[in-house]
């Protein structure tokens, strides 16, 4: 009798951690999901440098292809304006592609899809604070940061090496310091009575940001960074418009056109022409300044910071950040290998050769880029100087009203105070329409 009980025992025990274990292990083996395998589209726009940023990005999506195979992603470029058209007008976002490129003139984020639960803590950690506040919507997620830019000031060194003057010590000036240095670079070259080199010129329009660096140094804010909402106006925001317009008006060392000059006429002013000895733009004209010096058809140049008002520190202000958001589509294991795709390219390797296309690390901790490269270096040290626009709704619109109201102040046609006073005016009512 004991045998018979011991042996029902022990086929219970049998049955039991079959089920238990052996069983359990099979369903799940089962139920794990297999990685998505197919196709993903990306949409891209140019990116705000001058270096080979799609044959950059065509590498990183082989080099993807190859580590999950059955993956293949599709790159297609396209203008910004397209883009947006087709954001506007397909009424399924089925017909859109898997990755598009986001930035702060972004209207839409709602076909976006929320990526903080793909990222731990840790990885968000990982990545510079107030980057990844320049991707956040409604205190969500909706923008993966691959790179980011700024905007500088250029020196002409011979100029100033002609006029016999130094440049700014360490690459820091007051706005005193500067129009009294612009003021020397100023003059009638060939004694005709016509001036005809001037200290500085750089354009001023929609989505350009190059003067705003002057504008807001003492003090003004274009964007409130807790509300997130439009903030220029008041006294700061005054002053500062004013000291644009007295380079202008009061201390003529910029030419009658400045305020009309378009971006890539007041960039050739600077680089081709050699009428203006200082001039504004993107990180990524320093390597270009570089190959035309190397090649002997430019010039010794150098990189100082944005004049220093009442803050005491250089204020730049930028829209270069290099970012991609997913569209929603409803297939989870799809939105999975995206995300997967948009941290590799986020990765300390990939991060790293951004140096190769004159970008910056999105990331914290990376610090020996460009060490070979010392212009590029003062750069990398200007970036935490940088304010980035964060997504503010209707911000194109906006933009576009706040900076045709400082062109007019510069041309003359408003008083500083008028003009920041009939910007908020217009942008109040649009606030109220929606």
């Amino acid at each position: 009798m004991r045998k018979i009980i011991s042996f029902i025992l022990l086929g219970f025990i049998l049955i039991w951690t079959y089920n238990l274990f052996i069983n359990n292990f099979i369903v799940l083996e089962e139920v794990e999901e297999e990685p998505y395998k197919g196709i993903i589209e990306i949409w891209d726009i140019p990116w705000a440098i001058k270096g080979n940023n799609y044959g950059w990005l065509q590498e990183r999506i082989r080099n993807f292809e190859r580590r999950n195979p059955g993956v293949y992603i599709e790159l297609t470029q396209i203008d910004e304006d397209s883009l947006n058209s087709k954001i506007k007008n397909n009424n399924t976002l089925e017909d859109m592609p898997d990755i598009i490129p986001v930035n702060s003139s972004f209207f839409n984020s709602n076909i976006l899809e929320p990526l903080d639960e793909y990222f731990s803590k840790e990885e968000l950690e990982r990545f510079k604070h107030h980057i990844l506040k320049s991707t956040t919507c409604n205190d969500s997620l909706v923008a993966i940061p691959i790179g980011i830019g700024t905007n500088i000031m250029y020196i002409n060194l011979d100029k100033f090496h002609e006029r016999g003057i130094s440049p700014p010590l360490n690459g820091n000036w007051t706005y005193e310091e500067f129009v009294n240095i612009l003021n020397q670079l100023t003059y009638d070259s060939d004694e005709d009575g016509i001036i005809d080199e001037y200290g500085f010129i750089a354009s001023i329009g929609a989505k350009d940001y190059n003067i705003w660096g002057i504008i807001l140094s003492d003090g003004g804010e274009l964007i409130n960074p807790k509300r997130v909402e439009y903030n220029f106006y008041g006294e700061k925001a005054i002053k500062g418009l004013e000291k644009v317009i007295n380079l202008k008006d009061k201390y003529k060392v910029v030419p009658d056109y400045f305020g009309i000059i378009s971006e890539k006429d007041a960039w050739e002013m600077f680089y081709k022409d050699q009428k203006a000895a200082i001039t504004i733009s993107g990180a990524w004209a320093s390597n270009f300044l570089e190959q035309l010096y190397s090649s002997g058809e430019g010039f010794n140049f150098d990189i100082v910071n944005y004049p220093m008002g009442y803050k005491d520190l250089p204020v730049a202000l930028s829209n270069d950040i290099v970012s991609y958001g997913i569209v929603k589509k409803g297939d989870p294991k799809k939105t999975k290998i995206c995300v997967k795709f948009l941290k590799y390219l986020t990765n300390e390797s990939n991060q790293k050769s951004l140096e190769k296309i004159g970008l910056f690390t999105v990331k914290r901790g990376i610090k020996d880029m460009y060490t070979e490269n010392i212009r590029m270096k003062k750069i990398e040290e200007s970036l935490p100087y940088t304010e980035y626009i964060p997504f503010v709704d209707n911000w194109t619109e906006i933009d576009a009203i706040v900076q045709e109201e400082i062109r007019k102040a510069i041309l003359g046609e408003k008083a500083s105070y008028e003009a920041i006073e009939d910007a908020k005016i217009e942008i109040d009512k649009l606030k109220n329409q929606n």
